[in-house]
């Protein structure tokens, strides 16, 4: 299922599944891939964005309940005008009160448990809402579940489509080493390529942060000529002299790789792949002395040939 959706994907977006390596001899090349700790830390990250709309969804869920209960208890509440009530006084209550109001009476007072006192703010918010729900026009509640359902089936749409983003962008970081040059493609949606020549580089260093370091990962920067300033971490592209192996877990082995390379480059005086074929002309070296004997010979026997030769042409 998931080969099927990356060639459709990829088709799509125009991006080849596998980059073509740099100038180099094409028993040199080397291909490094992201760590596979990285492809997990980008999963644990969309399954806990997955989570969190999840829980989002619940608590909607909840609320649009408890709102439509509300609208529906208002709406069977009979609509009648208030009478004036008047309050039933038992037979039994001036006695009562009398021997209440009499000293020698003895009577013991029943201890009552006292009320739980809710706060005034929660009491006008809670009586707001009541308000809001019976008030609330009949149309409100179709709409409002139509929403809740359609955002139900948006969460379960995204959720392939999600995974397949996470996993293609890891697949898409692609690290390529020759004998003569480097390239680095990441991204997917927007994809960016990379190439430097080993004429031009200047230093290759390794950085890990903390949770790199967890993980087993780091980062490979590769600094070419002209190339200065500092580049940030997690942005990637900002310099057009900087690369980045991000995220591989032999981040040592391929610094010492580029440079093992890089000095059997210097060593062979190689110059840059790219100026081949834009070499001046070399200098035609006259001879040291055109009147010597040797040379007059050479010319004599050189302009009787080109006679022999214009004979023959002559005749036939």
């Amino acid at each position: 299922m998931f080969d099927w959706i990356r060639r459709r994907v990829l088709y799509f977006m125009r991006v080849p599944h596998e980059p073509a390596p740099p100038f180099g001899a094409p028993g040199s090349i080397r291909v490094f891939r992201a760590g596979r700790n990285y492809y997990n830390l980008r999963l644990l990250r969309w399954a806990v964005a997955q989570v969190g709309a999840l829980i989002g969804i619940g608590f909607s869920l909840a609320f649009f309940c408890w709102f439509k209960t509300e609208v529906d208890a208002a709406k069977a509440l009979p609509r009648t005008p208030s009478a004036s009530v008047t309050p039933i006084v038992p037979a039994a209550a001036p006695a009562l009160a009398s021997a209440l109001a009499s000293p020698s009476a003895d009577v013991k007072p029943t201890p009552t448990t006292p009320a739980r006192k809710v706060p005034q703010s929660k009491r006008d918010r809670s009586r707001g809402l009541e308000q809001v729900a019976a008030r609330a026009p009949g149309w409100v509640i179709p709409v409002i579940e139509a929403f809740e359902i359609g955002g139900i089936l948006l969460f379960l749409v995204q959720l392939p489509v999600t995974f397949a983003a996470v996993r293609l962008d890891f697949e898409m970081h692609w690290y390529i080493v020759t004998d003569r040059s480097l390239r680095i493609r990441t991204g997917l949606w927007r994809l960016q390529e990379t190439t430097m020549s080993f004429a031009n580089l200047q230093q290759v260093e390794v950085k890990q942060g903390p949770l790199q370091r967890l993980l087993g990962l780091a980062d490979v920067h590769v600094q070419s000529a002209g190339g200065g300033g500092d580049h940030q971490p997690g942005q990637q592209g900002d310099s057009l002299h900087t690369g980045i192996f991000h995220s591989v877990n032999n981040a040592n082995e391929i610094r010492d790789l580029i440079l093992e390379r890089l000095r059997q480059f210097r060593q062979a005086g190689l110059g840059d792949p790219d100026d081949h074929g834009h070499h001046p002309a070399e200098a035609v070296t006259a001879p040291a002395d055109l009147t010597s004997g040797d040379a007059v010979a050479a010319a004599r026997e050189l302009l009787a040939e080109a006679r022999a030769l214009r004979q023959t042409v002559g005749r036939a």
